[in-house]
């Protein structure tokens, strides 16, 4: 880790629902003394309406974040990234800490199954951040 505020990364494919999900945890449970980043190797226009719904149901509004390309810049600045079924698209540096999660793609899934990713997500957020920082 760096000597200021840990930064983490968020990469899935569409940076529509996972990502955007779990960047919005991290930023809000994390109250600030983290960075956080997100992105999609091949973005969409706009983020999942359900993943907007099911956030929302826990009083955090994403609906204004947008999808961004995954950079390399992106990548060489943070201190952990973590993958939701990119493959082999993110480039991967020396001296970064990689997590792959398994996570079910929320697009075109009821919002019963989105919520249900939704708190897996919140459950290893929670679990990073108390590896982020401890105490």
């Amino acid at each position: 880790m760096t000597a200021t505020k840990p930064r983490v990364l968020f990469v899935c494919v569409h940076n529509a629902g996972r990502s955007q999900m779990a960047a919005a945890y991290l930023r809000e449970l994390s109250r600030g003394r983290v960075e956080v980043l997100s992105a999609g190797s091949e973005p969409k226009e706009r983020l999942n309406p359900v993943a907007i719904q099911v956030m929302a149901e826990e009083g955090i509004d994403i609906a204004s974040e947008r999808p961004k390309i995954l950079t390399v810049d992106a990548v060489q600045e943070s201190d952990v990234v973590i993958t939701m079924g990119c493959g082999d698209t993110c480039p991967i540096f020396p001296g970064k800490r990689y997590e792959e999660w398994e996570l079910t793609d929320p697009a075109g899934r009821p919002v019963e199954e989105v919520r249900a990713i939704r708190d897996d997500i919140k459950q290893r957020v929670q679990a990073l951040l108390g590896e982020l920082l401890p105490g």
